[in-house]
């Protein structure tokens, strides 16, 4: 997709205006998209449930060509991405653990491509591939789709092959060397067989400079590929073909220095002393200035595709869809995860192999003042990883003591290396199903059910070798061995976790006009329980303890009411939704400050809430303006949460046990408390105010001898601050910022479009998001969001 762009009557995200050729400038409406969000079309305007909609031309139109753009769009939807496989997508601040990704838990925001679920979050990285529209369902969303989802889903639909010829190609130039294109092209094979094929390819310099590589990171090299074949021998069946193929092989994606911060660990064991003791500093102490010094070998390769056959037969009355999937994901990182020109971890990286496999029934059906629809699911996946962190030669100087001889000895820890090797078995089967009910003309009830059960095992070994080569084991004595088994620590386990859910919905609207929808919902919804895959946490002799294996699933009650509403003749849209939701055994991030021992595994959290109220709007008084607002007020903090883990100011001293009193926060060589009560505090990753504003202005006029239109676009959004460590630091708070892209150009009904674009146009200074460095030194390093960028892009469609 392209970095900025224009769709005719660009508008909200909860509905899209109708092109216009520049006629019937008076009469122009807001149209309400047709979506398939409850598995049948229906109008957005007339589903009791809070969806947002963006059409295919207004992701090209914005810019928006991957998740983390469409969040610009949807204000209740967070993205944060270190690294494709470390993504975190939320809706509404729930979803998955902010912070390191574990395979052994689901997401609860399902990911859906034609009906497909995608199981790992980090096929939401790619470029969106010849898309019609995305649906963002906000809430659960267990009764209708296929896996079972807490906080949302984004249901993505592409382009179909048609029986009419068709194709479109598009070309766009930018600054930092950023070239895109793209094509489609869909057709008749005979008069029962149709095909379409969609290619795409993004470069992008990276944007930050490398001294020690000499060359700029974090870049974009993406490329994707997508065939379809459509069989239509009647009327009445229709059967799709579908592969896809998806590859990124960027040099990224690093996180460099922002800032340090007192923690409680001793002063000579802190960032300022030990890179004054190794005669080291960074590049640049602004992270605005985009410069690091990062030693370590940096690869994101990310390889996603699958095929998938989907059967639609009209039969008894109603349409029974069968969805068989197979689904890849091939994960080859290379990480610098000490952040710094020093070679403390020399080499990190856990490459993943993943397959899924799905299938799904479905059967819809209505009839006088019902609407059915009930279906099956079933799912396997298999995850396979071989993980390798090696400590470099300043890594003694950094880890060890400094009233320890050893930490002089750069050969006590340089080469010492983690092996890991470890694989996930997960397998679920449901039944579901949701009836409407049409009481009356301006009633309607929908009660839905589902039956799930969730099993899955795993297995984990660390193997540790020191530099020579040789097994590092828990039993070898010796002040040498003691300090690397602090840093690594050689584990064997193999969690499993297994269970049935019962869940269930209700929703009651209500037509009060014939513009305004009312409609409120309660779900009793669960996220399933999950197992720590990545090692586990270990008692005083360095043995696992194996209760921590597994972790309860998460506990749903919510709750929502919202109205529908156009009004002035339809020119105007607005949609305005109030949620709360009640998480028991909220599944929470846990981190561990010691380098390299075990990064993060999960934990329940007693109590998690999210409530606040959400507005969609749009409006267009006629052919020639139109502009949208969308915001969100979110509340989301934990509720009780007494056994958290400590932020860095509170981290890194001694630990307090019995009656020892720990000390105030960033007090060098204080106590430590054990852990930390977050009751209260903020989820990470939400803002409390999040808006997404534009408009758009054209008048008709010629141009290289074509006749169409002149035009001006904006498209803005603005995030409060929000939390960027699962228990909230000082430290840590990203400011809140706003970005503006604005657009100009000429389009001609024929399908012609010629603009120039920019994004970030006041080049704002923010952080995607921060993260605390290990070890308590008080490192904080940070992703700084993307500066000014801008280009022109031609599309054309035949």
């Amino acid at each position: 997709m392209t970095e900025g762009s224009t769709v005719p009557g660009a508008v909200a995200t909860a509905s899209e205006s109708a092109e216009s050729d520049g006629s019937n400038v008076a009469g122009a409406t807001v149209e309400a998209l047709t979506i398939t969000a409850r598995r049948r079309s229906e109008t957005v305007q007339s589903v009791p449930l809070a969806v947002s909609v963006v059409g295919g031309d207004r992701l090209d139109g914005t810019g928006s060509f991957n998740v983390g753009r469409l969040q610009q769009l949807t204000p209740t939807l967070q993205f944060y991405s270190s690294n494709p496989r470390n993504t975190a997508v939320n809706i509404r601040g729930l979803g998955v653990p902010f912070g390191l990704t574990s395979d052994g838990f689901e997401q609860g925001v399902g990911i859906y491509v034609d009906d497909v679920y995608n199981s790992r979050v980090a096929t939401a990285t790619f470029d969106f591939l010849d898309v019609d529209r995305i649906e963002v369902l906000r809430g659960p969303q267990g009764t209708l789709y296929g896996k079972n989802t807490t906080a949302g889903a984004i249901n993505i639909t592409t382009r179909q092959p048609t029986f009419d010829f068709e194709a479109n190609a598009e070309v766009s130039l930018g600054n930092l060397d950023y070239k895109q294109a793209k094509a489609a092209i869909s057709g008749p094979l005979s008069d029962k067989l149709a095909a379409r094929f969609a290619v795409s390819s993004t470069h992008r310099r990276g944007t930050i400079y490398n001294v020690t590589s000499r060359r700029y990171i974090n870049e974009q090299d993406n490329l994707g590929l997508r065939g379809q074949l459509l069989f239509k021998p009647s009327e009445d069946l229709a059967v799709t073909l579908a592969a896809d193929y998806s590859a990124q092989d960027p040099e990224g994606f690093a996180q460099i220095y922002v800032r340090t911060g007192a923690t409680q660990r001793a002063l000579n064991r802190q960032y300022a002393a030990l890179t004054s003791a190794l005669g080291y500093a960074v590049p640049s102490t602004n992270a605005f200035d985009r410069v690091t010094d990062v030693d370590a070998e940096l690869n994101a390769g990310n390889k996603v595709g699958g095929a998938s056959a989907k059967v639609a037969w009209n039969v008894a009355g109603g349409t029974l869809t069968s969805v068989t999937a197979w689904r890849f994901w091939d994960w080859k990182p290379q990480n610098d995860r000490d952040f710094l020109g020093l070679s403390i971890v020399a080499k990190s990286q856990n490459p993943s192999q993943q397959d899924q496999y799905s299938q799904e029934l479905r059967f819809n059906r209505s009839w006088d003042s019902h609407d059915l629809v009930v279906g099956a699911f079933a799912f396997h996946q298999r995850i396979d990883t071989q993980g390798t962190e090696q400590q470099g030669v300043n890594a003694s100087r950094w880890n060890i003591n400094p009233s320890n001889a050893l930490s002089n000895d750069p050969t006590v820890l340089a080469g010492l290396t983690a092996l890991n090797t470890q694989w996930l078995k997960s397998t679920s089967f449901a039944v579901f199903g949701q009836l409407s009910w049409k009481v009356t003309d301006a009633l309607t009830l929908t009660p839905g059910a589902r039956l799930n059960y969730d099993e899955k095992s795993g297995f984990y070994e660390r193997k540790v070798i020191d530099g020579q080569g040789v097994p590092v084991l828990l039993t070898d004595t010796g002040a040498r061995r003691a300090a690397q088994l602090a840093v690594y620590t050689p584990q064997v386990s193999a969690p499993s976790f297994d269970d049935w859910n019962f869940t269930y919905d209700l929703s009651a609207s209500y037509q009060l006009d014939r513009d305004v929808l009312a409609y409120a919902t309660y779900a009793k919804s669960f996220k399933t329980g999950g197992i720590n895959q990545n090692g586990l946490p270990t008692d005083a002799a360095g043995k696992p303890i194996e209760a921590a294996g597994a972790i309860k699933p998460e506990d749903i009650n919510h709750f929502e009411g919202g109205l529908k509403t156009q009004w002035l003749d339809r020119t105007l849209t607005a949609n305005l939704a109030v949620f709360r939701s009640d998480i028991k055994n909220y599944q929470a991030t846990v981190s561990n400050g010691q380098l390299g021992v075990l990064r993060g595994y999960l934990a329940n959290a007693g109590k998690v809430r999210t409530q606040g109220v959400e507005l969609d709007s749009a409006y267009r008084p006629n052919a020639r303006f139109s502009t949208y607002l969308n915001a969100a007020y979110t509340d989301a903090k934990y509720v009780r949460f007494v056994d958290a883990p400590c932020p860095p100011e509170l981290s890194g001293g001694t630990v307090a046990t019995g009656t020892q009193v720990p000390r105030a926060a960033g007090v060098a060589g204080a106590l430590s408390p054990a852990n930390c009560d977050v009751s209260g505090q903020r989820l990470p990753g939400v803002s409390k105010w999040s808006v997404a504003l534009g408009a758009e202005a054209n008048v008709p006029g010629d141009f290289l001898g074509k006749t169409g239109e002149f035009y001006v676009g904006y498209d803005g959004s603005y995030r409060s601050k929000f939390s960027s460590n699962p228990s909230p630091s000082i430290y840590t708070w990203v400011d809140g910022y706003t970005i503006a892209n604005f657009r100009a150009g000429f389009r001609t009904p024929e399908g012609l479009n010629l603009y120039a674009w920019v994004r970030n146009a006041f080049d704002e200074n923010y952080f995607e998001q921060l993260a605390v460095g290990p070890s308590n030194t008080g490192l904080i390093a940070g992703q700084p969001g993307d500066p000014r960028t801008w280009g022109v892009t031609l599309r054309a469609a035949f």
